[in-house]
C-alpha cells in the first residue's frame, strides 16, 4: 500500500506531447485484444516481424521418427535458438524444462496415425489445458479438399472460438494429402479459407510459382512449413525466398532435426528470417558451427 505520508500532487503532464496509441505491427491483428496480442508478439519478432518455428509435434501421428527418438536429447539443445517450440503437451511436458521462456504453440489436434486417414483428426485438447502450459497459441490441421475437409474446419473454428473468450490465438495448419497439387490455387483457396474462420496466422507451403500471390491474398500471417528434409543450402533458399515474398516466417522441423549440424542450421535459418542474411551466407554459419563442434 502506497504510503499516504508526504503526497506529492503531479506537476508535469506533459501538454506538449500528443497522446498516441502505437499500431500493432502484425498483419490483420490489430483490433485483437491486449492478451492475444501480447501472445502474438511473443511469437512474431517485433523486430522483424517474423518467426523461426521449431517444429517436433511429428510424433503424434508418426511416432519417433528420425531425429526425434529423444526429444530430450534432440530437441532441448536447440530451444534457445527458436522463437517458438510447436510442440505436443506430452512432449512439452516430459521433456521440456519448465524453465523454457520460449514461446509454446500447442499442437491440439490428435486422433489419427499414419496408418489411416490423416484428415480423420479432432480435438483432443482442452482450453484449460492450453492455459495450464501457458501456450501462446494453440494449433490444428485444415484438410482442404479431403475426405474428412468439414471436420477439420470445424476442429479449427473451435479453437478460434474457445481462444478468443481467453486471449489465446490460433494457428491453422494447411495439411495437404497425396492426391492434392501444391500449387498456387490450391493454396489460395486453403489459406483464405483458413483466415477467412478466423485463425489468426496460417501455416502453409512454399512453393513457385506464385507465392507471393497466395500471401498477398491471405488476411493473416502466413509461417511456411519446412516439408520434407532437404541439403541444407536448398532448405535455407526456400526459407528466404519465402520470405522475401512475404512470409512472416518458418515453421521447420525435419530440415533442423534431421540435418547433420541441427545447432549449426537453426543458428542459419535465424539469420536468413531475422536478418535477412542470403543463403550463400547463411550456410557459413551452418558450416561453422558445424566445424566448431567437429573439434570439440
Amino acid at each position: 500500500m502506497a504510503d499516504k505520508d508526504d503526497v506529492k500532487e503531479g506537476k508535469e503532464f506533459y501538454v506538449d506531447v500528443p497522446a498516441k496509441n502505437e499500431p500493432f505491427y502484425l498483419k490483420g491483428s490489430g483490433s485483437l485484444d491486449w492478451g492475444m496480442q501480447n501472445r502474438l508478439a511473443r511469437i512474431f519478432n517485433p523486430k522483424s516481424g517474423r518467426t523461426v518455428m521449431l517444429a517436433f509435434d511429428h510424433g503424434y501421428f508418426q511416432g519417433p521418427t528420425t531425429g526425434l527418438e529423444r526429444i530430450d536429447v534432440n530437441i532441448r539443445p536447440l530451444a534457445e535458438h527458436a522463437d517458438v517450440l510447436m510442440c505436443t503437451r506430452g512432449a512439452l511436458r516430459t521433456s521440456i524444462p519448465a524453465s523454457n521462456t520460449k514461446a509454446i504453440v500447442l499442437r491440439c489436434s490428435a486422433g489419427q496415425s499414419i496408418l489411416t486417414e490423416l484428415s480423420n483428426e479432432a480435438i483432443n485438447v482442452e482450453i484449460e489445458d492450453a492455459i495450464r502450459l501457458n501456450a501462446c497459441a494453440m494449433a490444428a490441421q485444415v484438410y482442404i479438399g479431403a475426405e474428412y475437409e468439414h471436420k477439420s474446419i470445424m476442429n479449427v473454428s473451435k479453437l478460434i472460438d474457445t481462444g478468443l473468450r481467453y486471449g489465446i490465438p490460433t494457428l491453422a495448419v494447411t495439411g495437404v494429402g497425396a492426391e492434392m497439387k501444391r500449387d498456387m490455387r490450391y493454396f489460395l483457396l486453403a489459406t483464405r479459407i483458413a483466415a477467412e474462420i478466423g485463425a489468426h496466422y496460417v501455416k502453409s507451403y512454399y512453393f513457385e510459382p506464385g507465392f507471393e500471390n497466395v500471401v498477398a491474398a491471405c488476411p493473416v500471417p502466413i509461417v511456411i512449413a519446412g516439408g520434407k528434409k532437404l541439403p541444407e543450402l536448398e532448405a535455407l533458399e526456400m526459407a528466404y525466398n519465402a520470405c522475401q515474398a512475404g512470409a512472416a516466417g518458418v515453421d521447420m522441423g525435419r530440415n533442423i532435426f534431421q540435418s547433420d549440424c541441427p545447432t549449426g542450421m537453426i543458428q542459419a535459418v535465424n539469420a536468413v528470417v531475422h536478418e535477412n542474411e542470403t543463403p550463400k551466407q547463411a550456410i557459413k554459419i551452418y558450416e561453422h558451427v558445424k566445424n566448431e563442434i567437429a573439434k570439440n
